[in-house]
Order: structure tokens, then sequence, then C-alpha cells
């Protein structure tokens, strides 16, 4: 695996010089400046690109930015609504932009109105250090209390809505406004959030749009830009939805390996494949991840991994980001799965025979507490987290005790 660190661009807690220091080879990142529907110029690319080549002396970095995450699928594109037509037209421009600076892997999601939903951003776990946590009952306090969605109490079990009830009842105004900023944050590193009207109007535009229309909407999309993707030789990797779900009312189509199987299969293409996040497709507990890796492992073109601890085995439940090698994801077999599937593709003589990896979140730890980066992306708690999958790493492939054994 080619091991990568998520960087927000300079205003980031983390410095290129710091990614230099732990060892990574590559960067990932995005113009999460630019509003999503809009083209990435090539000079804004370039930009970017030349920040992530230098360290603060000015000297050399010696890595470069591999993967975009992400370039943002807007939500007029997902509802099909306003200027839906000219932003998928801005997409394949952008796709054409980034081919020209080098860029071939580009990282993306699919989820109505909330990319990635959390509650609590500093839950404290036992050994002190924080971490991200998603409650269903929290949430479903949010859901039915605060933003008032009608109907909202029908999609939860009759324990979860009276513990809701509890639970809202227990929160002052600041507290409330608080879960609401959680759940509402947007995509990291994105100057993109959402008030409560706003939730509530794109709700209202989604209407009661079905798993189907949502999924149709979808492949809609991919047919429009897998083909440029194909003629400039970018690989597009759609990440998991996360949670796993169906939250606000609104289907989540990408959620389990049987979502993924028909997406790709419906559009068959080098170029349309699977970012494989195995803290999101953790958090449902029906989701086998070495599996996962095994079928889809062609077309897995970008790897999250991170793992989560679930508080029981319901589908729609609750969980917290565990450390890389404590949570419920077996996450040496996964490792494993990837280095068998790396030396195939070396095998047939793939140029992509490396898969660029991230650790992915991580708790914050030490200094990382007083730091306050952007919520799950502590530099310790990541730096921990890439040392610990390196040492299985480096266990598997060794040529006495490891895979090749």
């Amino acid at each position: 695996m080619r091991q990568t660190w998520r960087w927000f661009g300079p205003a980031d807690l983390a410095s290129i010089d710091d990614i230099v220091q732990a060892g990574a080879e590559g960067v990932v990142t995005a113009l999460h400046h630019v509003p999503n529907g809009v083209v990435w110029s090539a000079e804004e690319i370039g930009k970017r690109q030349q920040q992530v080549s230098v360290r603060t002396d000015g000297a050399p970095s010696g890595i470069a930015w591999d993967v975009i995450e992400s370039l943002p699928v807007s939500e007029d594109i997902k509802k099909q609504k306003g200027d839906w037509r000219e932003h998928v037209a801005n997409y394949k421009q952008s796709l054409r932009h980034v081919a020209a600076a080098g860029l071939r892997v580009v990282c993306y999601n699919f989820m109505p109105v909330l990319d990635w939903t959390r509650t609590d951003l500093r839950y404290q776990v036992a050994h002190g250090g924080t971490c991200m946590r998603f409650d269903i009952n929290d949430f479903a306090a949010f859901d039915i209390h605060i933003l008032q969605r009608p109907g909202a109490s029908e999609d939860f079990s009759p324990e979860v809505v009276e513990e809701a009830a509890r639970r809202f009842a227990g929160l002052d105004e600041s507290a409330q406004r608080q879960l609401a900023r959680n759940v509402t944050m947007g995509l990291p590193g994105s100057t993109e959030s959402m008030t409560l009207d706003d939730v509530r109007a794109h709700l209202a535009e989604y209407g009661h749009i079905s798993a189907d229309q949502l999924r149709e909407h979808f492949l809609d999309f991919l047919s429009e830009v897998v083909p440029v993707a194909e003629e400039v030789g970018v690989r597009l990797c759609c990440h998991p939805d996360d949670p796993p779900f169906s939250l606000l009312g609104l289907p989540r189509i990408m959620s389990t390996a049987a979502d993924y199987r028909q997406v790709l299969d419906t559009v068959d293409s080098p170029a349309n494949g699977m970012t494989l996040c195995s803290g999101s497709f953790g958090a449902r507990p029906d989701n086998d991840l070495p599996a996962i890796m095994e079928e889809f492992g062609p077309k897995v073109h970008f790897l999250h991994l991170r793992n989560v601890k679930r508080d029981g085995t319901a589908i729609a439940g609750s969980f917290f980001e565990a450390e890389h090698l404590g949570g419920d994801t077996d996450m040496v077999a996964l490792i494993a799965a990837v280095l068998k599937e790396e030396a195939r593709r070396k095998r047939e003589g793939r140029e992509d025979a490396q898969i660029p990896m991230r650790p992915d979140h991580g708790q914050d730890i030490l200094d990382d507490l007083g730091r306050r980066a952007q919520p799950g992306y502590p530099t310790i708690g990541r730096l921990k987290g890439l040392a610990e999958l390196r040492g299985v790493m480096k266990a598997l492939e060794h040529r006495e005790y490891g895979l090749h054994a």
C-alpha cells in the first residue's frame, strides 16, 4: 500500500513538514475553498500542488498530491434539480483539469444532505483521549425534537424514541445548539456547512425520493462522468455512506456490498470503483470487510483504514471511532486481503498495483487534546494509527513469517 496523509491545506494544523516526518509517501487533499458545483481551475490545482511540494523553509518536500478527496457532488446533482446539468458539465471539466495536472484518483460520495454524521466530536474514551461518536439516541433527539422533521419518530424504534425524549429534556439551549452543529457539520475541510433551515429546505426538495430514484440519479451522473474519466485516465472511487444506513428519512444507497455490486456492475469500467473505508462499512455489523475487499479488490482504488466499536448489533446503531487495531473490524485480515490484491495486480502488470491508503481519523491523544484540530484528524492520533498499520503490513510482508513465507 502507498501510505498517504490527508491535508486540509495551509490552514491545517498538521504541516507539510509534519507529513514528511510521519513518513507518508503522498498527500490526500482537495480544493476545499471551491464551492460545490464550480469548476476546479488548472490554476488552483497547480497552486495546491505547489503548496504540497515544499516544506516550511522552502526546501522540496519530496512528496506530492496523490489522491483527491474529495471532488464533491452537489446536492443539485443528487436531487436532479436546479443547476444540476451545469454542475455535471463542470464536474467533467474538473476531471479534465485534474488529469492534465497528473492526478489520477478522485474520491467522492453520493450521500444526500449530510455527507457524514456524528453526534459527538469530542467523546471521551477510557484512556482519557477523545474521538468522534455517533449515538442513535442523540441523533433521534436532534431529528425529532431539534430539527422537528415531520414523521421523524416513525423512523426509530419505540425504545430509541423514548430515550431521545429523555435526553432532549436534559439539554439546555447551548447543548441543543452544539448537538445541531455536530450533526450538520459539512465535509471535513469544507467552507460549506448547513443551518437547520438549510437542512429543512433540502429535505423539502428531496421530497419522498426513494432509494431506487436516488440510485437512478447516481447512475445518470456516472453515465456522464465515467466516460470522461476513462478518456483522461482518472479512477473515480465512491466512498461508502457514513454511517451506512438511512438518516432523516432519506435513503443511503452505498452502504453495503450489494449496493456497490449493483452500481459497479451497471457502470462497469476500470474508471468506476470504490473507496474502501473500513470505518464507514464497519459501522454495520453485516458488512464483512475482508470479504468486501476480496470481492471488489480489482476496483478498489483508495483505502481508508480506521476502526469503529459498535454498541450493539443493530443495523442503525451507535458506535465510536476506536483505535485502528482495537475496534470490531479485523484489521489484520483486511490488510492481508489488500496485500493479496496488490500481489495479483502486480502479476497482471497493472500500473496501479500499489493502492493508496491513508490512516483515517484517529483519537485525540497527548498534545492533540489541546490543539482542537479538524474533528477526526488529530496529528498524533493518526501518527499512532499509521504506525500500527505499518506494523501489520511489515509483519504480513515478512519473507520468513508473512504472506510470502
